[in-house]
């Protein structure tokens, strides 16, 4: 049974910086896709950052140049480095996994950004 275990999140000023971290067991984690989500109440859930098995990263719009995503497939640990937060990136963040036609999901971290 795959699982997914996401850490990190909390309350933190604009500008300041969190990192989020999610283990993985239960799967082959070096095969599969990763990525970070994130919901905010009234809102859609989207994609923050992705990572292939081949350490290809993607990132949407609004956070380029300001988080990382990275992976240890020793630690079977993604983790999402998040700097100069703003009010803006408050939400849930959720870790994915995707192999082929499986995907799975962590219970999320909740991030707030105070201004």
């Amino acid at each position: 049974q795959v699982q997914l275990v996401e850490s990190g999140g909390g309350l933190v000023q604009a500008g300041g910086s969190l990192r989020l971290s999610c283990a993985a067991s239960g799967t082959i984690f070096s095969r599969n896709r990763m990525g970070w989500y994130r919901q905010a109440p009234g809102t859609q859930r989207e994609l923050v950052a992705g990572i292939t098995s081949g350490s290809f990263t993607t990132y949407v719009d609004s956070v380029k140049g300001r988080f990382t995503i990275s992976r240890d497939n020793v630690k079977n640990t993604v983790y999402l480095q998040m700097n100069n937060l703003k009010p803006e990136d408050t939400a849930v963040y959720y870790c994915n996994a995707r192999y082929g036609s499986s995907e799975y999901w962590g219970q999320g971290t909740q991030v707030t950004v105070s201004s």
